[in-house]
């Protein structure tokens, strides 16, 4: 006989993306079912498992409690003595949420849709009737799975309240997906984005410039490319590729079988990258400190050469200023190419120019060191 999962409280998982920053976030699933990918390891080590729905429909019910005692004007702004880990961090998300406005809700972990439609169903129905103001509920979800669901299914989830979904793309280049171990090519991909175009669902998809290496950089820019024309998500979202030590990817690194762009040739990659987009009205989103240019942000086809542009400008530069203005990304210093002329900003680069004695040869490796840090 299967034991029967008991209720330890609330649970948080450990991701959401960035635009998901003020919204509640409610664990439906724990980890990653495929969790193979060699340039991910959030979730290595960690035993994927569905969270039983009423568990799920109890955590919003501890939220809204907490909700409407805010609203009520109790002193809840530290928790009070006694109580538990999990009560505590439910009443920080609801503090956090009211602040942010209350508008939208995240589902975690990495693959929300991979629970039965029925449940995920009550789940977003429960939300609904729990916060009637809410806006947007959102999930993450893998192309494999969306793939192989019904088509009424997710029209019924689309009905019951999910309005957008985010899908880690990553490349549409077979080669680079059979590389990474992505557990996906690239039919499947663009089977799932035209999916939930035909629910009803936004959708954002996510690129991840480098991931191909030298190797594979030009087909891994113009075959993702390709596979996004088909789609025509509503965004699509730049995430740079960065390696820490213990990924799998990183081990190829070091024993010589994978190439790792330097910034500079990733730029160039997403400049082809976003030169083969075409016939489609996406939104690029470059809403992640990994990236180097945060400023690549528009709308196609009309804001494609102003993007463009700001590519051209960086690549332009003498070799001096592009390390300049690398590390004062890195460190958070600049956002854009402007702050490099803004006397304050620049001094503050420069700063850690001279401290870590940067030139163009080793920039690169000290820029790999520093996004450690977000990841």
């Amino acid at each position: 006989m299967n034991q029967v999962e008991s209720y330890d409280g609330f649970e948080q998982g450990p991701i959401r993306p960035p635009s998901e920053s003020g919204s509640l976030l409610i664990r439906v699933t724990r980890n990653c079912p495929w969790n193979r990918c060699a340039f991910c390891g959030l979730y290595k080590g960690e035993r994927f498992s569905r969270r039983p729905m009423a568990h799920v429909l109890r955590d919003i019910d501890t939220v809204r409690r907490f909700i409407d005692q805010l609203a009520d004007g109790l002193a809840l702004q530290s928790a009070p003595p006694g109580m538990d880990w999990s009560e505590q961090m439910a009443l920080h998300a609801a503090r956090n949420w009211l602040m942010a406005g209350g508008r939208s809700v995240f589902l975690q972990d990495s693959n929300s849709l991979i629970i039965k439609p029925e449940a995920l169903v009550t789940i977003l129905e429960h939300l609904r009737q729990s916060f009637p103001l809410i806006e947007r509920i959102t999930s993450y979800a893998r192309s494999h799975t969306i793939a192989r669901m019904a088509e009424a299914d997710l029209a019924a989830i689309a009905a019951a309240g999910l309005n957008r979904i985010h899908i880690g793309l990553e490349s549409g280049c077979d080669a680079v997906l059979a590389r990474v171990r992505k557990g996906v090519d690239s039919e499947a991909h663009v089977a799932a984005g035209l999916k939930v175009r035909q629910a009803g669902i936004e959708l954002s998809e996510y690129y991840m410039p480098g991931l191909g290496g030298q190797e594979l950089s030009r087909q891994h820019a113009v075959e993702s490319a390709a596979v996004l024309n088909r789609i025509n998500p509503d965004f699509i979202r730049i995430r740079t590729l960065a390696l820490p030590d213990h990924l799998g990817l990183a081990r190829e690194r070091a024993s010589g079988r994978f190439a790792k762009l330097g910034d500079r040739e990733t730029a160039e990659e997403l400049s082809l990258f976003l030169q083969s987009l075409s016939g489609i009205t996406s939104q690029i989103k470059s809403d992640h400190i990994l990236n180097l240019f945060e400023e690549i942000d528009g709308i196609l086809p009309t804001d494609q050469g102003r993007m463009l542009a700001v590519i051209d400008r960086f690549l332009g530069l003498p070799a001096e200023e592009q390390a300049l203005y690398q590390i004062g990304r890195r460190t958070g210093v600049f956002r854009q190419l402007a702050d490099l002329r803004h006397p304050g900003l620049r001094k503050q680069a420069l700063h850690y120019v001279e401290q870590w004695m940067v030139t163009p040869a080793n920039v690169d490796q000290i820029c790999d060191q520093l996004m450690q840090r977000f990841i």
